[in-house]
């Protein structure tokens, strides 16, 4: 079953969210994900087959961006 989590991101533009792209397309684990870059944290929602966050965090990690969950 699919769970969706919501981050806080770096990103500031289409062009960040292009540089990560590659990166959060390669996870395995996800299946759907989008930016709001109208919001002010900029959030990233991810829909993961698992409950492990490590995967994206990491992805964001090597495209030169951070990430941290948002409650």
């Amino acid at each position: 079953m699919e769970k969706k989590f919501r981050f806080k991101t770096t990103l500031k533009c289409s062009g960040c969210v292009s540089k990560v792209t590659p990166f959060l397309n390669s996870l395995r684990d996800v299946t759907e994900w989008s930016v709001d870059l109208q919001h002010p944290d900029k959030v990233l929602t991810v829909m993961l087959k698992t409950g492990d966050t490590h995967s994206v965090k990491k992805a964001f990690e090597n495209s030169g961006y951070k990430v941290e969950e948002f409650r």
